[in-house]
C-alpha cells in the first residue's frame, strides 16, 4: 500500500518508554471468555475479559482492581506526535494509516451531515494502561470505548506475519482500520446497544452479538480500503483476505486446540471475516455493513 507521501496523524500517544509491570508477549492464550463489550482484540491474541459493570466504571475486571488511567495521566510528559511517529518504520506507517482513516471517515460523515471525531492511537510495548485497564501484548490490538482509544503494540505485526502467515503492509493497515471501525461503531451508538444486548444474554448469545460487532468492523475496514483504492498495490486485497482468514475463530481454534467450538466464537469464522471485509471493499458503502440484520 502506497502511503509513503501521506501525512502522519497528530492523534497519537506513546507508552513505550513507561513501565507498567506484568507479563507480555504473544501466544499467552488469553483469559478465555468475553463478558460484556469493553475493548476488542483484533483476533489473534488473547480475549479482553471485562465484567459487565466495568464498561461504565472504566475498570479492568480480571481481578487486578486497577483504576483506569485518564488521558491526562497518559499524556503527562508525552512526546510530540512527530516524535512518536518517527520511532521506527512500523510507527510511521501506523500513523499514516490512522491519518488516512481520519480523512476517509471525515468525508463519509460529512456526506451524511455529521462530524467525525477521530480516535487516538496509543503505542505501547509489552504492557500498557488503557481506560479499560491493563493493556497487554497477548490481547492483540484493541479499542477501548471508555477512553475512545486504539491500543497497539507494533510487535503484533511480526506475529501476524511470522506465526500466522499474514504478512504485508495492507494486512497491517487492516489491523488499524478494523479497530477504527470499532470507534465508528462507538460514535454511532452500536457498541452501547451491543453491550446492553450482551448484558441481557447468555454467554453463547453474548458471543453471537460480539461476532456481529466484529464483522461490521471488518466491513468498515473494507470501506476505508475502497476509499483509498488509488493507493492499493497489486496483491494488497489478497493480503487483507489472507489476514482475515487466518484470524477466523475456526482457524484459530483448530490450530490451538484441535477442535472448533462455534458457540464460543467471538469474531466470526474465516469465511465470514473474508466475506465482510470483501463487501466493504467492493461496495465502499458503510450502509452495506449491516451485520445485525439477517444471516451473516
Amino acid at each position: 500500500m502506497r502511503l509513503d507521501d501521506y501525512r502522519t496523524s497528530d492523534n497519537v500517544d506513546d507508552q513505550r518508554d513507561q513501565s507498567f509491570g506484568g507479563g507480555g508477549g504473544f501466544g499467552g492464550g488469553g483469559l478465555g471468555m468475553l463478558i460484556g463489550l469493553v475493548g476488542s482484540r483484533f483476533g489473534i491474541g488473547g480475549i479482553v475479559v471485562v465484567l459487565l459493570g466495568a464498561y461504565l466504571l472504566g475498570m479492568f475486571g480480571n481481578g487486578g482492581g486497577q483504576r483506569a488511567v485518564s488521558p491526562q495521566q497518559q499524556q503527562a510528559g508525552a512526546k510530540t506526535a512527530g516524535q512518536i511517529c518517527s520511532v521506527d518504520a512500523a510507527s510511521r506507517f501506523s500513523c499514516q494509516v490512522l491519518a488516512s482513516t481520519e480523512d476517509t471517515w471525515t468525508k463519509i460523515f460529512q456526506q451524511s451531515g455529521s462530524r467525525y471525531t477521530p480516535t487516538t492511537l496509543v503505542f505501547y510495548s509489552g504492557n500498557g494502561q488503557s481506560g479499560c485497564g491493563a493493556a497487554q501484548s497477548a490481547m492483540g490490538p484493541f479499542y477501548c470505548p471508555t477512553d475512545k482509544r486504539v491500543y497497539l503494540d507494533t510487535d503484533f505485526y511480526n506475529e501476524l506475519a511470522k506465526r500466522f502467515g499474514a504478512a504485508g503492509d495492507f494486512a497491517q493497515a487492516y489491523v488499524i482500520a478494523h479497530e477504527v471501525g470499532h470507534h465508528i461503531q462507538d460514535l454511532e451508538g452500536t457498541l452501547d446497544k451491543a453491550h446492553n444486548a450482551q448484558a441481557r444474554s447468555s454467554e453463547a448469545a453474548g458471543n453471537a452479538v460480539q461476532v456481529r460487532v466484529e464483522l461490521q468492523a471488518d466491513c468498515y475496514a473494507g470501506v476505508w480500503a475502497a476509499a483509498n483504492r488509488d493507493r492499493l498495490e497489486p496483491g494488497d486485497v489478497e493480503e487483507g483476505m489472507r489476514a482475515a482468514h487466518q484470524i477466523g475463530d475456526d482457524v484459530l481454534q483448530q490450530a490451538s486446540q484441535g477442535r472448533v467450538v462455534p458457540e464460543s466464537f467471538t469474531h466470526g469464522t474465516a469465511e465470514q471475516r473474508m466475506k465482510w471485509l470483501r463487501k466493504g471493499i467492493e461496495t465502499g458503502d458503510p450502509a452495506q455493513c449491516d451485520t445485525f440484520s439477517g444471516a451473516i
